[in-house]
């Protein structure tokens, strides 16, 4: 049998290179040896097959997107359209607010509790006892609470309102007897359109005005029980659920997120909590032992508004020093002042370091612009809320981005970001093992089990990962596909 007829070499019409075909060859995935390069045969007029997507793909790329322009008017096309999704997300969610804000208060209670009620479990109690007895502590304590601030201050709100009224007609006049150029008139229309606003009810959006009816209040207070509830019988369970539905290194940076959101928003309520007591113990204290009227409604004034960072302490404050003046004088007035100057002080150098610790790690132009969105957006709940859910935020952008330069450099200097306050240190060495077996789960033999079939083969294999003591059943962790209980078809 003779040999196949060999197609002719491929020879350039006017004799010279040949690097043209032999660049489209390796284009199509062929290879090219300038000795013994060659081409299918063909026949006149027709031309080699794959001639049309090579010339397209030697082609330059031509077109009107192409240029800088058109890429710069593609990504604005982009942020268009990424612009109206965010803004079709945050107008449902107020179409939802009551079930938003009962969630997120639900969720920050919880991460408060939720340690208690692991303690209990690690002394032997079981789960459901465990949550019935933190879930019924904390309405307790929430309940007794707000009982004793409504009954006190109810008494006496009205008396509290006409003396920081007659607080602040006082100072006017002091002020207009100093030769200091006060404009007590744009003052005057300020706290006017302040009084306003307030008693419009578009401040406080989110407690009862903003619910628009008692009868959404209850709605919503019922709400945040029930989920609370779950959130401390289910929550891990919630959470392991939804784990299972990723893997490797996604996984271990979603499971790093909850811990680091549930560390921030229960250390900052616990935190908050206890600093806002030691506020309105000392200051409630000193104005008893100076003889202000109405010391303990202005004590509790105090320790509501401490939960609102930044302004909530000033804001008690100066209601405090209206009261002070109009019924002891400016010299108690001042010594107020002085006292709760003193008191702030004593917060944000020795108890917010020493209690809170570096919980929050936000600069302070951040919780104001948090606080005022936060306003803004939610009313009073939303002055509460927005500065520890920005800080789970911060930490959650700090877990899926290592882009950040750590350390000096030479030319922008210190690392303006203290070691302290990055994510990876707040991790104990427990989650950090957690992680990392997450992250190499099948490096490491770890198996998933994705379906009821593949954990009961799981059964049959002694070697996994993990096993128990016994050596007959494996014990993966959470988002192994444990066997553990699975039935063979």
């Amino acid at each position: 049998m003779g040999d196949p007829a060999r197609p002719e070499k491929h020879r350039s019409s006017t004799g010279g290179s040949s690097a043209a075909p032999l660049h489209a060859e390796g284009v199509l995935g062929g290879t090219a040896d300038p000795g013994t390069s060659t081409i299918p045969a063909t026949g006149p007029g027709v031309e080699p097959a794959g001639f049309e997507e090579t010339t397209q793909a030697l082609a330059p790329a031509v077109g009107p997107w192409a240029d800088s322009l058109g890429r710069a008017g593609s990504r604005a096309a982009q942020t268009l359209l990424v612009a109206a999704v965010v803004v079709g997300l945050v107008w449902i969610l107020l179409r939802i607010k009551v079930v938003v804000i009962a969630a997120m208060v639900a969720l920050i209670l919880a991460s408060a509790v939720g340690p208690v009620v692991k303690w209990l479990e690690r002394k032997g109690w079981s789960n459901l006892l465990a949550t019935l007895t933190a879930f019924l502590g904390i309405l307790l304590l929430l309940g007794g609470v707000i009982t004793g601030i409504v009954l006190t201050v109810r008494s006496q709100w009205g008396t509290l309102t006409s003396q920081a009224s007659e607080g602040w007609n006082e100072l006017r006049r002091l002020l207009e007897s100093t030769p200091l150029p006060v404009d007590t008139a744009s003052i005057d229309a300020a706290l006017r359109r302040a009084t306003d606003f307030v008693t419009s009810g578009s401040f406080a959006g989110s407690a009862l005005s903003g619910l628009s009816a008692a009868a959404s209040f209850v709605t919503g207070l019922v709400l945040m029980i029930v989920i609370l509830f779950f959130f401390l019988k289910d929550g891990e369970k919630m959470w392991n659920f939804a784990l299972r539905w990723f893997r490797g290194e996604r996984r271990a940076k979603l499971a790093e997120s909850v811990d680091r959101g549930a560390q921030v928003l229960g250390g900052y309520v616990r935190g908050t909590a206890f600093v806002a007591l030691v506020d309105a113990v000392l200051i409630g204290a000193f104005l008893l032992v100076f003889g202000v009227p109405l010391a303990v409604p202005l004590a509790v004034l105090v320790f509501v508004t401490a939960f609102i960072p930044v302004i909530g302490a000033t804001i008690a404050g100066v209601v405090a020093a209206l009261v002070a003046l109009v019924t002891n004088g400016p010299l108690i007035a001042l010594a107020v002042v002085a006292w709760i100057i003193v008191v702030n002080q004593i917060e944000g150098n020795v108890l917010q370091p020493i209690i809170m610790g570096r919980t929050l790690s936000l600069h302070a132009l951040m919780v104001l612009l948090a606080l005022t969105v936060g306003t803004l957006v939610g009313g009073i709940f939303g002055a509460i809320l927005a500065v520890p859910y920005t800080a789970v935020a911060w930490a959650v952008i700090q877990v899926w981005s290592n882009r950040y330069q750590v350390g000096h450099d030479p030319v922008l200097g210190p690392d303006p970001v203290n070691p302290q306050d990055r994510v990876e240190s707040k991790a104990t060495m427990a989650e950090r093992w957690k992680y990392q077996r997450m992250r190499y789960q099948q490096v490491l033999g770890g198996r998933f089990g994705s379906t009821e079939r593949d954990a009961a083969r799981q059964d049959d294999d002694p070697q996994d990962e993990g096993q128990a003591g016994d050596g007959d059943q494996p014990v993966d962790g959470p988002g192994t596909g444990s066997a553990a209980g699975a039935r063979k078809p």
